[in-house]
């Protein structure tokens, strides 16, 4: 008989399940995030004229874009399609077996299909396709096979391929579920510009979220009151650059010498263009250089309405005066947003 050499105490306690099992975990998890990096890598890197045509047909949808799959690729598909909803794109999720048993009913010819399936092969999403393209939907697949019985069955074909698995046996869903999640988010992102979807189109989507809350309070709620950054008229532009550069809002306000109403404002902006221009001249008085009857808000006006404003005119900042013109603050797109010194109530 032969004899069977004793193992090392090692190999022992890694195969004795009545011993704990120690590994260097951090390594290991290392070694996971490496393999689905490799995955979203090998998917950038193919990304090709399907991803275009989707992109299109997604974007010139009159109806919805509904989203399905199965298992893993159901729950991506949720996150995908409620991911295309709050930034402009309108969807919904819809489970294939429940659309054989129905839910079709909620399909118009209008909507475009995408669906999802890593093998291409799942018999409950490609039973349905007929259908949906019976009533006229077109549909984008999101598969890794464009042999796949669900390539043949679509309009348009996303590769979403995955050199492997992180998982040891290769058979969990790991790195081509985060691929197909990431190509969403890529028609997501990719949507938001196509339709110009900006912070108050998401604040409208979003009534009950951080941003929309926040963008409801007045402006004399989120702005700034003590300490504005100001110069009187007449102020030389070396006394305003030296407010300039400690006021921390990146403007100066200039207020006529007597009223204190204001008159103009000098920004981080106009300092370099005259650099740029060669036209700096420290004794020069403010007046000559700053930007007379600039944009400004009232303190009982929306935040979103100074967002509009901001928005419009590509600028960060705005002065708040009141109804006689009298600066009364500044508001920062920071606090607009939460990033700023500004505390929201949450």
């Amino acid at each position: 008989m032969t004899q069977i050499p004793p193992q090392a105490p090692s190999q022992i306690s890694s195969q004795d399940p009545s011993q704990p099992l120690t590994r260097d975990w951090p390594a290991l998890a290392r070694e996971v995030l490496d393999v689905e990096i490799a995955g979203l890598i090998a998917v950038r890197d193919d990304l090709g004229r399907g991803f275009l045509d989707a992109l299109e047909a997604l974007a010139e949808c009159s109806g919805r874009v509904v989203v399905i799959g199965l298992g893993k690729s159901g729950l991506v598909g949720r996150k995908i399609a409620a991911t295309l909803s709050s930034t402009g794109t309108p969807a919904f999720f819809l489970h294939p077996v429940e659309g054989a048993h129905g839910d079709l009913g909620m399909i118009r010819p209008e909507d475009v299909a995408l669906a999802i399936s890593n093998s291409g092969e799942t018999d409950e999403l490609n039973a349905i396709l007929p259908a949906l393209r019976s009533l006229g939907v077109r549909v984008v697949a999101l598969t890794r096979d464009e042999r796949s019985s669900l390539a043949g069955l679509s309009d348009i074909v996303i590769k979403v391929a995955v050199p492997k698995e992180a998982c040891p046996l290769g058979l969990a869903p790991t790195a081509s579920t985060t691929a197909a999640l990431a190509v969403g988010d890529a028609l997501a992102v990719c949507l938001i510009h196509w339709k110009r979807f900006d912070a108050c189109a998401f604040r409208r989507c979003h009534p009950g979220g951080t941003l929309g809350q926040r963008l409801r309070l007045l402006i004399r709620d989120v702005m700034h009151r003590e300490n504005i950054p100001v110069v009187r008229a007449g102020a030389s532009l070396a006394q305003a650059l030296t407010v300039l550069n400690t006021g921390g809002l990146g403007t100066v306000a200039v207020l006529e010498d007597h009223s204190g109403r204001l008159t103009g404002i000098l920004t981080d902006g106009d300092v370099r263009r005259m650099l740029c221009q060669e036209r700096l001249d420290p004794a020069d008085a403010v007046d000559a250089v700053m930007t007379m009857s600039p944009r400004s808000v009232h303190p009982d006006q929306t935040a979103a309405l100074a967002l509009d404003v901001m928005e419009s005119a590509a600028i960060t900042v705005l002065p708040v005066v009141d109804a006689a013109g009298l600066l009364q603050g500044m508001v920062h797109l920071h606090d607009l947003l939460g990033k700023g010194g500004v505390k929201f109530a949450r």
